[in-house]
């Protein structure tokens, strides 16, 4: 967006990261923390050994209450959330006609209503997509008194189970209303990093009680946004806007598992949302690009908009996220390539200032996920 038109919006912990020496930097429309004094390499092997807080109220929080919810949000996402028992949390897209990426989402069940989150930077048009197509079908609400807090680290249960104990018994995209800091907070084991920890709706007006809390917790040390993305890249995870956006398909980037099996050409429920045929035709026969991991031979990070060729120096795509893999130890990148040479093991080259960098295409995660199933 164009900062200059109009004013950056503030979280309500931004006295608290001001407090704490953050530097701050505009961000999807907001003044965020990017990093600490401490720097982002320490942020995220701490985030990777102990627990990291994250403020990510930025992202947008929206409820969607009456029968037909559930129904109704089907028809913009090739998601099973009809089915989708209370208590549990699914990732989901909107789609366009084209079949492309509108937005990623997470939807939980919270019995009587919908509960979304969706990325700061696509807050707006989401929001109007909403309020579109399912106005007349159920009540679509923005919970802008709502900030959200990430406790994301091998740790963050034990931080949890100490302030919250029912939280113990909750595994991996599990939801539910605990207490903390005496607010009502809605929770659910999940998060960006690849490792196990929690993402925490609060009101507004008692998060920074909350953030102050968690703090206070040995293992918690604050994390901006600088780490966020070192974490999710090397759990091989997409960024919108980066790695997928309205000219990617679920399928190109590899977001396969994502597509319900009841939503698929043999489900019960087959197709019925945006650009259906369109992805349905690719999950059959295939598709022109893939979403890779690649991982990069050498010191020199490779970063989004680099160029791939192959062996011959024919273009080969172009890499969409990258940057240096502090847990990995090496960089690691992610980007689109060729069917034909997204195999594991395939010898790319990246142009980096006009020099070819040895890359080679690598499974995702680079780092192995530690979410906590129980």
């Amino acid at each position: 967006m164009d900062t200059n038109a109009q004013p950056l919006s503030r979280t309500p912990l931004y006295d608290l990261h001001v407090e704490l020496g953050a530097r701050m930097v505009p961000f999807a429309g907001y003044e965020m923390p990017v990093q600490y004094p401490t720097g982002v390499l320490k942020e995220h092997t701490h985030t990777r050994s102990l627990a990291g807080l994250f403020d990510v109220s930025h992202m947008g929080q929206v409820r969607l209450s009456g029968d037909a919810a559930a129904a109704a949000l089907e028809s913009l996402v090739p998601v099973d959330v009809i089915d989708l028992p209370v208590g549990l949390q699914r990732y989901a897209l909107f789609t366009n006609e084209q079949g492309g990426i509108l937005d990623d989402l997470m939807v939980s069940n919270a019995g009587d209503h919908l509960f979304l989150v969706v990325n700061a930077a696509c807050k707006a048009q989401d929001l109007a997509h909403l309020h579109r197509h399912l106005d007349a079908r159920c009540k679509v609400e923005e919970l802008a008194d709502r900030a959200l807090l990430a406790l994301q680290g091998p740790a963050a249960a034990a931080v949890m189970a100490r302030l919250a104990p029912e939280t113990a018994k909750m595994v991996f995209m599990n939801t539910g209303v605990v207490t903390l800091a005496g607010a009502d907070c809605m929770i659910s084991r999940s998060g960006y990093t690849g490792e196990d920890g929690f993402e925490i709706s609060v009101p507004a007006d008692r998060a920074e009680a909350l953030a102050r809390l968690l703090l206070a917790q040995p293992e918690v040390a604050p994390i901006g946004l600088g780490a966020r993305d070192s974490l999710r890249l090397e759990a091989g995870l997409c960024l919108y806007g980066h790695d997928m956006d309205t000219a990617t398909t679920p399928v190109e980037a590899s977001l396969g598992w994502a597509l319900s099996k009841v939503r698929r050409a043999d489900g019960a429920r087959a197709g019925g949302y945006p650009g259906a045929d369109v992805i349905l035709g690719q999950l059959a026969g295939g598709v022109q690009r893939k979403r890779v991991g690649l991982l990069v031979k050498d010191r020199m990070p490779v970063r989004e908009g680099a160029e791939l060729v192959d062996a011959e120096g024919r273009p080969a795509g172009r890499v969409t996220s990258g940057g240096f893999g502090p847990t990995v130890g090496v960089p690691v990148a992610m980007g689109y390539v060729p069917s034909a040479l997204a195999a594991p093991g395939t010898a790319l080259q990246a142009i980096v200032r006009g020099k070819p960098v040895a890359v080679e295409v690598a499974k995702t995660p680079f780092t192995p996920q530690r979410y906590h199933r129980g």
